[in-house]
This record gives structure tokens, C-alpha cells and sequence, in this order.
């Protein structure tokens, strides 16, 4: 027995003074409603109303029970429209799964304008370390990755991000600008300490194709010393800013410093790899308004194709559009077997 569903035709009889027009109100037969009462005060074992050929009038308990239903069906009525609001209404919390870097150099700074065109929607950011899947507890996860994407969620495209090297100005004027990643061996390089980019780094110059590769590929075993080693990326982009070295950093994080000149990148006819950034979120079933209004706003803040929006901001080369979904793979896997 649905009991909301006995509760609201009890009501209805009740409101309406008969079985009968019940019914009609109900739009059911009035053999529909007679069982439907019947299997109420069967389940509650007591009976509700007194039936006369005239007339029905409550019992006792029944006037009890009217007074209770009333109340819960209001309540029932009222949650019914909050959930249904906030499909339809952008308000309240939305949980964001970010990187760290990119939550500091691209989201935080959108902010701004998403709360101006939804002032009633808060973003609560957690970015407290790698994000290396999905996590199903957040509303929108955003993932950096080199390959294709792996799981059961919903995923939106944000934009290409590559992998560049740049310094300060003031460092290549003192130590020369590299024409050929050979000649990094003789400069200082800010790279994390892993062992995929410690061990060595594969720079590509061209196009990969479908089929024969048109680019050429250089591989370094170590890239040069290195003065400092850190895996926050934005303490290799502190010390680039700051004169010390050649580091490799997203595109994200360099865009802006390379606009304002702060950054020159080196190398620009030379790639290391890319990666893709995605908004993901764990099912596209009733996602709220406020979810499906921060997912559209990224999207379209970021372009939401596969092109790096911050390198051509900075004027910088970057890789084809054209077939770069099979060449960021093959670029991907020559950097990480190098």
C-alpha cells in the first residue's frame, strides 16, 4: 500500500464530503476509492470514517488521524516544491573537486562573474591535493589527464592545457636562450621530483600523423641541474618568476605571467606534452540547477574544446587542432616512457 497516496484520498473524501466526489476530484473509479480507504484502516486496524447511506462522518480516531495527515501531507507537499525549486532555481551549495593549481590561477578568478549572474549559488572548492579520479561525493570533479578518460560519469570538455618551459626574462638574459633542448644541460631546471619527468623528458618539434610520425623527437636523459625540486607546482612557478631557473609548467599557470611578459617561454617550437581538462560529474540524473549552472558557466568560460585558450592569450605556437587528440596520445606516451 502507498500511504502518502491512502493519505491524500482519505483527506479528499473527507474534503470533498463523499466517496463520490472523491472520485471525481481524484479523476478514479469510486470502487478506486472505497478500496483505497479500506486498505488504510485495515493497515492502521482501526476504522476512520462511519459509512451511512446519507452521509460519512469521522470517528474519533478518525479526527485524530485527519489532523496528523494533514500535517505530514503538508509537510510531504512542502519538500516536494523545495526539491522541485531547486531543479528549476540556481541556489545553494556546489561542491567543486579542483586541482589546486588550477583552483588558484583559473577558477578563483571566474568567481567573481559566476556570483554576479548566480548570487544565491555557493561554491564550496576543495582542493586539498591531486585529483586523480572522479570523486563521487563532490557535485563537479575537474580532472587534468594525457589519455582518454576511464569510468561511468558525465564529462564535459574545458580546454587543452600544454606543458611548457619558461623562465624570467632577467635569467635568460644572464644565462642565454636555449635554441635546442640539448642546450638545456647547461641551464638550471625547476622540475617536481618524479621519476617521469627526473628521469628524463622527450621534446617533439612538428606533427604527429595517423600513421609515420612527421615529428621530430629529441629525448633527454636529465634535463640539467636543478636548484630546486618541488612537487607543488606553483612553487616551480615561484622560483621561474623569481630568476632561478627553466621550469616546466601548464599553460594554466604560465598564461598570465607570459601576457604580462613576466615569463618568456622557451623553446616554442618545441613541445613536451599535453593534456586535456575535464568538468565531470558522477550521473546526469537529476543534477540541480545550481550543478548544471556552474558546469555550463566553466564550460563556456574555458571554450570547452580541445585548443589551449591561455597559449594563444600569450601569442604562443601551440599544437595543431588538427588530428591532436592522436598526437597529445603519442606525445603523452613518448614523456611518459622517456
Amino acid at each position: 500500500m502507498d500511504q502518502f497516496k491512502a493519505m491524500r484520498t482519505f483527506v479528499r473524501v473527507i474534503d470533498e464530503g463523499s466517496f463520490a466526489g472523491a472520485a471525481r476530484s481524484l479523476d478514479v473509479a469510486p470502487a478506486v476509492v472505497t478500496r483505497v480507504v479500506a486498505e488504510l484502516e485495515g493497515h492502521l486496524g482501526t476504522r476512520l470514517i462511519n459509512r451511512t447511506t446519507r452521509r460519512i462522518a469521522l470517528t474519533e480516531i478518525g479526527e485524530q488521524y485527519l489532523e496528523r495527515a494533514r500535517l505530514i501531507l503538508a509537510e510531504v507537499e512542502e519538500a516536494e516544491a523545495l526539491a522541485s525549486s531547486a531543479q528549476r532555481e540556481a541556489r545553494g551549495i556546489v561542491r567543486l573537486r579542483v586541482p589546486p593549481a588550477f583552483a588558484v590561477h583559473r577558477v578563483a578568478q571566474l568567481l567573481p562573474a559566476f556570483h554576479k549572474q548566480y548570487p544565491h549559488v555557493t561554491v564550496e572548492i576543495n582542493a586539498f591535493g591531486a585529483v586523480d579520479d572522479i570523486d563521487d561525493s563532490q557535485d563537479i570533479t575537474i580532472l587534468w589527464k594525457r589519455g582518454a578518460l576511464d569510468g561511468e560519469f558525465v564529462a564535459r570538455r574545458l580546454a587543452r592545457s600544454e606543458v611548457v618551459l619558461c623562465a624570467a626574462p632577467e635569467y635568460l638574459d644572464l644565462h642565454g636562450r636555449p635554441s635546442h633542448p640539448r642546450e638545456l644541460s647547461t641551464h638550471k631546471i625547476l622540475i617536481p621530483p618524479v621519476s617521469e619527468m627526473q628521469n628524463g623528458l622527450t621534446f617533439y618539434r612538428g606533427v604527429w600523423s595517423e600513421g609515420e610520425p612527421e615529428a621530430e623527437a629529441v629525448s633527454l636523459v636529465r634535463p640539467g641541474p636543478s636548484p630546486m625540486s618541488s612537487l607543488n607546482t606553483d612553487v616551480n612557478y615561484a622560483g621561474a618568476l623569481a630568476g632561478l631557473g627553466i621550469a616546466g609548467l601548464p599553460s594554466f599557470i604560465a598564461g598570465d605571467a607570459l601576457v604580462e611578459q613576466a615569463l618568456e617561454r622557451v623553446l616554442p617550437e618545441w613541445q613536451l606534452f599535453t593534456f586535456t581538462l575535464w568538468a565531470c560529474m558522477p550521473s546526469r540524473k537529476h543534477v540541480p540547477a545550481r550543478t548544471r549552472a556552474l558546469l555550463e558557466f566553466l564550460v563556456s568560460s574555458f571554450g570547452g574544446e580541445d585548443r589551449d585558450p591561455w597559449l594563444e592569450a600569450a601569442g604562443c605556437p601551440t599544437l595543431d587542432c588538427e588530428g591532436s587528440a592522436a598526437s597529445a596520445q603519442r606525445i603523452g606516451d613518448l614523456a611518459a616512457h622517456a
